[in-house]
This record gives structure tokens, C-alpha cells and sequence, in this order.
């Protein structure tokens, strides 16, 4: 088999070496170099080597520059109830002093709208309004009476009235005997009945003044009876308000308040101040995942976007989770330039394990397509849509 002119040269390096120790001419070396006598094998052998490894590294380029289907983006946040309502330390009219607890539903109950939650002393409240009572009973009494005066006064004054009114018209009618009796009778029955028109006259006057004086005392002890009634009613508003009874059906959740010099939830005999947060009740069959998503990811906030939620306090627990809605603008906080969407994902299994103010992480997972696609729904930090 006949040799190649490349395999049948010495190689580069010995050529070169020889011509430096003056064993060959340098016009020799120039001929190797120059003239077709080929190229040295070691060149040879290298730049296959190159070769391959461009190709290679295009080859592993092509693969890392290809977009995977799907990309996920990472938030975290915490768990909250769609339905939920504070129970508070109900305030009390004209009164700003602590109660005290006399009953207390336990942590985590499963309740149904109209239970009990939490039941505060009443023992106050109910002499408040026993009393308030007997003094609404005593003023009704006593308008009873201011009435029967009046009806009995009036009827006395009538009475009179008629009395002067018949002596007025006797002495009327003693007048039209004038030219039968002598001067002196003619001029006693005229006074008798000057006298009589001068009573009926005061009498009708007075008793008409009398009548407004009555009806005046009447009204007041009527307005003093109705205030005392309001006054009833806001003890029974006050008792009532002292048993606080569950708005919805769900379940319990104490909160944490200042108690014997620490943070810990409420406890029976506690004394609590009005317009405290004792409680919360939520509808755990609705709960929803409050998260915050950078501006760049605000494209994924999308009608249908898919998620996946996990809990830090149980990391082996696993739900899926559906976008239900975001802010429109993108805000940022006072020391950072960073904007971000408020957005909430629904939660689609129940679970006792989710409880409100649990913290979470959420993987949303967004399909690449083109930017163009994803574009019309876009919230932009303006509060418009992309166009």
C-alpha cells in the first residue's frame, strides 16, 4: 500500500529542529513548506480536532438555545379565606371599661351561623336594666295618673263653667222682670248678672289656660316615659350584644392579644378592652392565596393560568390552584423601585390542613408563546393593557 506524501514526512517539529542544530538548509525546510510536499500529519490530526469540536459545540448550543414548552414562575404569599369576619369586643353604650369573658368557643370549631362564639359577664347589664325597668314602670304609672288628674280636673272645671253659666242665665232671665220690680231689685238682679257674665267669662278663660298647662305637664311626662323606654332598649341592645352568635357557618380561629404581660389567644375569665379582635371565623371551603408577581411576569396573570401551591408548614402537601385575579397597576414599596402585582390564585381542594395566614409558595406555570400572543392581556404598570 502506497504512503501519502503527509505520512511519509518527518514531522514539523523534528524538520525544525534539524534546521536550527545546522544539519538541514533552510531552503530545505522552505521546500517542505512551500512546494507540494504536503502537509504535516500533527496539522492534519488538529484540525480535524477543531472540527469536530465546533460542530459539537454548535450542536449542545442548538439544544440549550431551544425554549422549553413551559416556564414557571415562583411567588410566595399566604393563605386567606374569601369568606372571613373579625369577631370584636362589642362596645357597650355609656360605658369604657374592660369585661370580662365568660365563655369561649375552642380553637379550630367547625360552628353553624347563629351559634355562640363568645359570651361576656352580663351581671351589670342586667341590673342596669332591672333598674331601667322599674323606673320605666314607675313613670308609665305615674303618666297614668297625670291623666286621670287631668281627665278629673277638666270635668271639674266643666262643671263649675256650667254652674256659672246657669247662674249667668238665671240672672238673665231675673232682667226681663225689670218693669215688675222696683228700682232698687231692677238694679240688684243687673249686678247679680254683670257678676255672672264677669265668671263664666274668667272661667272660660282660665280654664282654657289651665287645659294648656295640663296638656304641657302631660307631654313632659310622656317625653320623660319615652326616654326612659330608650333607655331600656339600649340595656336589652347592650345584653344582646354581651352574646355574640356566629354570622356564617365555618370555623374558628383565635387571635392572639395582650394578656398577663404576653402575646396569646383570648382565655375564659380574661378582661378584655371593647373593640378588641378576640376571634375569626372563616369558610375554609373558599380559600384563595394572596401573592405578589414581579412586572416582568405580570403576562402569566392571565384568565385560566394553572398553579401549583404548597404550604412551608406542611411541605408534602400539594394543591392546585387557578388565577381569579390581580391588581391593575403595578405598585411598589416606598423604599424600592421594584413594582409588582397583587394577584390571588382560588384554591380547588379542601383541606383542614389550610388555615388563614399560613405562608406559601406558588409555582405558576405559563405557556411560551410568542410575546404577541399574551400581549393584548398584559397589566402594565399605567393600569393599561399592553397593546
Amino acid at each position: 500500500m502506497e504512503a501519502s506524501p503527509s505520512e511519509s514526512l518527518p514531522p514539523m517539529h523534528i524538520l525544525y529542529g534539524l534546521s536550527r542544530a545546522g544539519l538541514l538548509p533552510s531552503a530545505t525546510l522552505l521546500c517542505f513548506l512551500l512546494t507540494g510536499c504536503g502537509t504535516p500529519a500533527f496539522l492534519t490530526n488538529a484540525r480535524s480536532t477543531a472540527d469536530a469540536a465546533s460542530n459539537a459545540g454548535s450542536d449542545r448550543t442548538a439544544k440549550v438555545d431551544a425554549p422549553p414548552p413551559v416556564r414557571t414562575i415562583r411567588a410566595t404569599g399566604t393563605i386567606q379565606a374569601q369568606r372571613a369576619y373579625n369577631i370584636q369586643v362589642p362596645q357597650i353604650s355609656g360605658q369604657n371599661t374592660r369585661i370580662s369573658i365568660t365563655n369561649l368557643v375552642p380553637n379550630g370549631t367547625r360552628v353553624k351561623e347563629g351559634d355562640i362564639l363568645v359570651e361576656f359577664d352580663r351581671t351589670q347589664e342586667i341590673d342596669n336594666l332591672r333598674e331601667a325597668q322599674a323606673k320605666y314602670d314607675e313613670l308609665a304609672h305615674k303618666l297614668e295618673q297625670k291623666r286621670a288628674e287631668v281627665r278629673n280636673n277638666a270635668a271639674k272645671r266643666a262643671a263649675t263653667l256650667r254652674e256659672a253659666e246657669a247662674d249667668l242665665a238665671k240672672a238673665e232671665l231675673q232682667l226681663q222682670k225689670a218693669e215688675l220690680l222696683s228700682e232698687i231689685d231692677r238694679l240688684k238682679n243687673e249686678t247679680k248678672a254683670e257678676s255672672a257674665r264677669a265668671r263664666v267669662a274668667s272661667l272660660r278663660k282660665s280654664n282654657q289656660l289651665r287645659d294648656q298647662a295640663e296638656a304641657a305637664e302631660l307631654r313632659v311626662a310622656e317625653l320623660q316615659k319615652e326616654r326612659q323606654r330608650l333607655v331600656v332598649e339600649r340595656t336589652q341592645r347592650n345584653l344582646e350584644r354581651l352574646v355574640i352568635r356566629a354570622p356564617i357557618a365555618g370555623m374558628t380561629a383565635l387571635e392572639s392579644i395582650w394578656r398577663s404581660g404576653s402575646m396569646g389567644p383570648a382565655q375564659i375569665g380574661d378582661q378584655v378592652w371593647p373593640g378588641q379582635t378576640l376571634l375569626r371565623i372563616f369558610d375554609p371551603s373558599l380559600m384563595l392565596v394572596e401573592t405578589s408577581v414581579s412586572e416582568p411576569d405580570g403576562a402569566a396573570l392571565v384568565p385560566g393560568v394553572k398553579a401549583r401551591i404548597r404550604l412551608d408548614a406542611y411541605p408534602e402537601a400539594l394543591f392546585d390552584g387557578e388565577f381569579e385575579s390581580s391588581s391593575p397597576v403595578a405598585s411598589s414599596a416606598l423604599d424600592t423601585p421594584i413594582k409588582t402585582f397583587a394577584a390571588r390564585f382560588r384554591i380547588q381542594q379542601l383541606d383542614p390542613r389550610l388555615l388563614p395566614d399560613l405562608s406559601a409558595s406558588v409555582e405558576i406555570e405559563v405557556s411560551n408563546k410568542p410575546a404577541g400572543a399574551l400581549a393584548a392581556s398584559v397589566p402594565s404598570s399605567n393600569g393599561r393593557s399592553a397593546q
